[in-house]
């Protein structure tokens, strides 16, 4: 393999002409990367395109979070330091606004790995879904140790809340539709109480009040959740869900 160096006195910026490896295939240009490491692209993106989202729901929430001033109005550091935590953890909206699926997963970082801190979900010697109807999450675990999670999801809103109490799996269905609501999809569908299941959803968990009474969850984590649990285990549902 042939390397054409850089020409005396280029700059960082300048193009490496990198031979071909496999045969037959012609050479490509590599950009250099940006001068500053990673940090420094990230800081340059940012400088390209200013970060103007108004002030959220959550702001102050956040704030306190992020260590800035909890004054929960927006300023161009706020939404500079919440667009890149958003970043951070792929979230769908990630233009610094302060919305409720940024604060769900603030919440998700302060539990620092055990959710289940205060004990309110039962520690058992078998495997138990914990569905935190007022934090919104969702985890797994096996007397103390939290085999998945937490992550966000979506329980029933008003009128039509997700039944509390400790449940068990008593349906699965992999690719389910409601009977009842217009034959929407149910990937992943694991019924605990009746025609309430925990399943994902193709769309935001943030786009409404509520569900009409399943737990929602992302598509990924109720893909994995899937993988992870059989008929007969249990289900323990308890709080009550803000706004019902």
């Amino acid at each position: 393999m042939r390397v054409r160096g850089r020409r005396p006195g280029a700059g960082a910026g300048a193009v490496l002409l990198v031979g071909a490896v496999c045969a037959g295939l012609p050479a490509a240009p590599v950009q250099a990367a940006p001068p500053g490491g990673p940090d420094g692209g990230r800081r340059a993106a940012e400088r390209e395109k200013p970060c103007t989202a108004g002030t959220g729901p959550y702001q102050r929430q956040v704030e306190a979070f992020l260590k800035r001033l909890p004054d929960g109005r927006q300023s161009t550091e706020d939404c500079v330091a919440i667009r890149r935590f958003q970043r951070a953890h792929q979230l769908e909206r990630q233009d610094g606004y302060a919305g409720l699926e940024t604060y769900r997963q603030v919440q998700i970082e302060q539990t620092g790995g055990k959710p289940n801190a205060d004990g309110a979900c039962p520690e058992r010697s078998y495997k138990v879904v914990c569905v935190d109807q007022k934090r919104q999450l969702l985890w797994v675990q096996t007397g103390s140790r939290t085999d998945f999670g937490p992550v966000p999801m979506r329980t029933g809103r008003y009128g039509q809340e997700t039944r509390p109490g400790m449940h068990r799996v008593v349906r699965r269905v992999r690719d389910d539709r409601s009977q009842i609501y217009d034959n929407a999809p149910m990937p992943y569908a694991q019924y605990f109480d009746r025609g309430q299941a925990i399943h994902g959803r193709h769309d935001s968990l943030y786009d409404g009040g509520g569900s009409a009474g399943c737990v929602n969850l992302k598509l990924k984590d109720a893909r994995e959740l899937w993988e992870r649990l059989r008929l007969g285990d249990h289900v323990y549902v308890w709080g009550r869900k803000p706004g019902t």
